[in-house]
């Protein structure tokens, strides 16, 4: 019997007609961005299924289209009577994961993701800078090499054994490619995600976030753990998770360290509910396990494959 967990994407999984499909077929989905629209004032379901591209990619609306989307599929999952034994979300993706947990209702983790999204967006305006993916340069050596780099540079992602975000300011994120080439990264490589995300250039935004959270988000008692973004460890009780929540914008998302230990917990199903197929990759990277199984829910198409083969296993 497989140990399940539902693993949510963040940005940088959007693309233009995500969605759509679901949003016609179900009126859950249409519920759910109805409300999500009323929250953020302006129509996310226009933004998501047509574009603009660029408008799409902006932060303030990136996020909670991202977000809708999980959130819509897992709805339905759970209506068909499918429920993972534990969850993670990648940056923005913890708040879906803690909506799948009952940790957190709809309403008000898009209140919470609304003023993320702008608040973050407002930092990326103000306060330009970059992203870089470092292939093939262990996390020690890179965190080291950090470290004497003059200007905004720092370790936001360890994605798996072979990949690690690094964020910043341009021209200390350019001197870090630079450096971590010679010092043996297979490949780097520029992110366009339009802003310095988990690093110092959003001390802003993780300021009011973290506030927003300890003063205004209620938890609620959790059907499963959720695997925090920084501690990667398993969580299950509120209190316990508004200090790691408040924590997340400024620390390293440790995707890499949590997928291990849900591997080494019992999970060997992994269940990526969002747009996009970034996650499973990592996973796939990250467990060198043939028994385990990786997959995803995007489309509509995916989730009535889905619930077809669910259906006849039982």
């Amino acid at each position: 019997m497989n140990k399940t967990a539902f693993i949510f994407p963040g940005q940088a999984s959007q693309y233009t007609g995500m969605a759509k499909d679901l949003f016609a077929k179900f009126e859950k989905v249409r519920d759910f961005f109805g409300k999500a629209s009323n929250i953020l004032g302006y129509d996310l379901a226009e933004i998501c299924f047509i574009g603009p591209e660029e408008e799409l990619m902006r932060t303030a609306c990136t996020q909670p289209a991202v977000f809708v989307h999980s959130v819509a599929i897992e709805a339905i999952l759970r209506d068909n009577g499918v429920r993972p034994d534990a969850a993670a979300g990648h940056s923005l993706g913890e708040y879906s994961a803690l909506v799948s947990a009952g940790a957190l209702s709809f309403e008000s983790a898009m209140e919470a993701v609304a003023i993320r999204s702008r608040e973050m967006q407002k930092d990326c305006d103000d306060n330009p800078g970059t992203m870089a993916a470092i292939m093939g340069l262990e996390f020690e050596k890179i965190a080291g090499i950090l470290k004497d780099i003059s200007g905004v540079v720092m370790i936001a992602n360890f994605n798996s054994p072979g990949q690690v975000i690094i964020s910043g300011e341009m021209a200390a994120v350019d001197k870090a490619c630079n450096l971590l080439k010679g010092a043996g990264a297979k490949r780097t490589m520029t992110i366009p995600v339009g802003g310095a995300y988990h690093s110092p250039l959003m001390d802003r935004s993780a300021g009011i976030m973290a506030r927003y959270i300890n003063e205004k988000l209620d938890f609620s008692e959790f059907s499963f753990p959720v695997y925090s973004n920084v501690s990667a460890k398993p969580i299950r009780n509120g209190n316990e998770y508004k200090k790691v929540l408040s924590k997340q914008i400024s620390s390293p998302v440790l995707w890499y360290p949590s997928i291990r230990n849900m591997y080494d917990s019992g999970i060997d199903r992994f269940i990526e509910i969002g747009p996009g197929k970034v996650l499973q990759g990592l996973v796939k990277k990250s467990v060198k396990d043939p028994e385990v199984i990786i997959e995803g829910i995007d489309t509509l198409e995916d989730l009535e494959v889905f619930l077809k083969e669910k259906a006849v296993s039982a």
